[in-house]
């Protein structure tokens, strides 16, 4: 009996054909030019010495510290915005520094706050003048947000304000020393913003310290991050460092290379040396909190640690007294991601980003010039992705009108406290009707998206060209805004580039590419559930931070082209794509003309109902 003959193995489809028309070689070739940028990251390592230590070292006493947080907690436990008990805390730290000679001047301001309204509130500020007007600024919020006595967050920063404005009462430094007690810290930084704007000390300051929560026994931290994608002196940071191990035994803990560079490219911090980075002055923070201030009912005085106090307090102290002896050589802002005690200059990371994009553009524009080469009409998928642009446009446009209508939580441009529950807050009638209207412009939109007929690989091939061409545009306005953002951009970008080869392969793939698109937007969503404690909340926090203003706009202007471009190329992967009708393949009317045309003649027949009534009766 003769053998039978095995079927014929399958034969991978050609490079360059519909089924495989992204050219992997291009691609892969193209990664070889990221090494240069690299080779140059490599050789921008720096490493910033510390400024020399002060002639005259601190001898802050911690017990001394933790007595006069506690008499600030006794009788002024709540020391909420705009409250009695913040009035009779400002009251207290006029007394504390009234016999030591230090007039305290008050500047008064107000500002909106989410879900709080408008509240008064009160900068105190005590000048210590010395002999250059170059100014240095050592301050901490004596306000909490209500929820507990707030003894490490923060009476602890202003009982060592206190220590050191009366230690500096009796000294003439050479640098103007401006002792700064704010007010709405807890609440983003509000009294340190409005100091950085509108107060006059605020001309000539080359450098800040900020007391925030020093006094628990967590291992002591820096926070350096600004409103901006910048960062502050690498030398502050590394004196502040070099203070800090020489009083606790060890270094300050810092946070990950990932979580600085999430940090440049969206950024963000509840930390009030984040106002006076973003406009260029050299500013740290000193605490012993973590990314998120954790003042609640378990922040109580017995809860914090002399010995800490001690350590941070000498350490302040130290920083201060080196920083008046050489201020200058502090130097501006600018943008970094330190490793250890070594510094990667920004720019050298921006240059890294920006070569990683190469590989995608190679190969987007090598797709398209294969289908022109094929002479595969490119203007109804161009044309579907822009119904889909239009829908997000609308989407957005919404939204944004909402918080103009004051729909959604309203108040000052500055982070809302992490404490609250953002998700619980919202107008539940302004998310029904932007749910309702995205859903009416959804209908408008997906009746010429919907599937009407079959469609041709050229016209999947087409679909996929034109999305993948509209995300290269789209990086190339992210170099325009803030390249550190290519960190959320480039995964979808070089995950959803191999869609066109994966037409073939089974539905899981193709899904599951999709979702490890957004591994980029998980990226800042999984930072603000899980850094910052907000956990569910943490997309509800984050359009709060748009309604309110602190996110700029420029970041829905570019949210809105890549959501098309997801939109669209996922209909492709779910098999749910049509380029846009042609006119002969389209209704007469469109959607919308056409609800109002039934409503028209609905409203017309009920007129002439009665008339019909009649005539029939007569005849």
């Amino acid at each position: 009996m003769a053998a039978v003959p095995p079927p014929p193995a399958r034969r991978r489809p050609r490079p360059g054909s519909l089924q495989r028309p992204v050219n992997a070689k291009l691609y892969r070739g193209t990664w070889l030019l990221v090494g240069l940028p690299l080779l140059i990251a490599a050789f921008s390592v720096a490493r910033p010495q510390p400024l020399p230590p002060p002639e005259q070292l601190s001898a802050l006493d911690g017990a001394a510290i933790k007595a006069i947080a506690n008499d600030l907690i006794v009788y002024r436990s709540n020391r909420y915005p705009g409250s009695a008990g913040a009035i009779n805390a400002a009251g207290w730290f006029r007394d504390q520094l009234r016999p030591y000679g230090l007039q305290v001047r008050t500047e008064r301001f107000s500002a909106v706050v989410p879900r709080a309204g408008r509240l008064h509130m009160q900068n105190l500020v005590a000048v210590a003048p010395g002999r250059s007007p170059q100014t240095i600024v050592v301050m901490a919020h004596r306000d909490n947000d209500g929820t507990g006595p707030g003894a490490n967050d923060n009476a602890s920063g202003t009982a060592l304000l206190v220590e050191l404005a009366r230690a500096y009462s009796v000294l003439t430094p050479a640098h103007t020393i401006v002792f700064l007690s704010t007010d709405g810290g807890a609440f983003g930084g509000l009294g340190a913003a409005e100091f950085a704007a509108h107060s006059p000390e605020r001309h000539g300051v080359v450098a800040v310290i900020n007391l925030d929560a020093v006094g628990s026994s967590s291992q002591p931290r820096l926070q350096i991050g600004g409103d901006t994608p910048r960062t502050t002196s690498g030398t502050l940071l590394e004196t502040a460092a070099a203070r800090i191990a020489k009083q606790a035994g060890r270094g300050p803990a810092r946070p990950s290379v990932l979580r600085q560079l999430i940090d440049l490219g969206f950024p963000f911090s509840p930390y009030e040396q984040a106002p006076f980075i973003s406009r260029g002055i050299p500013a740290v923070t000193l605490t012993t909190g973590g990314d998120r201030p954790q003042s609640s009912d378990t922040d109580t005085p017995d809860r914090l640690n002399a010995a800490r106090l001690g350590q941070v307090g000498r350490a302040a102290q130290d920083l201060l007294g080196t920083l008046d002896q050489g201020a200058e050589f502090v130097q501006g802002t600018s943008s970094y991601v330190y490793v250890g005690a070594r510094l990667i200059r920004g720019w050298a990371i921006e240059l890294v980003l920006m070569a990683m994009l190469l590989p995608f553009l190679a190969a987007a524009v090598d797709l398209f010039a294969r289908c022109r080469r094929r002479r595969i009409a490119l203007a109804p998928a161009l044309r579907s992705y822009r119904s889909r642009l239009a829908f997000w446009a609308w989407v957005a446009a919404i939204f944004e009108l909402f918080a103009l209508l004051q729909i959604w939580p309203g108040g000052a441009a500055r982070p809302p406290e992490l404490t609250g529950s953002a998700a619980r807050h919202w107008s539940a009638f302004g998310v029904l009707m932007l749910g309702a209207l995205t859903l009416a412009g959804w209908l408008v939109a997906r009746d010429r998206l919907i599937p009407h007929r079959p469609v041709t690989a050229e016209e999947e091939l087409a679909g996929h060209t034109v999305a993948l061409l509209a995300l290269a545009a789209l990086s190339l306005l992210v170099v325009a805004t803030n390249p550190f953002a290519l960190l959320f951009l480039l995964p979808s970008l070089h995950v959803w580039l191999w869609l066109p080869n994966m037409r073939s392969s089974p539905s899981p793939t193709r899904a599951a590419l999709i979702v490890a698109g957004f591994a980029g937007p998980a990226l800042v969503v999984g930072s603000f559930a899980f850094r910052y404690g907000l956990g569910w909340d943490a997309p509800w926090y984050l359009l709060e931070l748009r309604a309110l203003g602190y996110v700029p706009f420029m970041v829905i202007v570019l949210a809105v082209p890549w959501l098309a471009g997801a939109g669209q190329l996922a209909a492709l992967a779910a098999g749910r794509y049509v380029p846009y009708p042609e006119i002969g393949e389209r209704p007469r009317l469109g959607p919308a003309r056409r609800v109002l045309r039934r409503l028209v003649l609905g409203a017309r027949a009920r007129r002439r109902a009665p008339q019909n009534a009649r005539r029939a009766l007569g005849g």
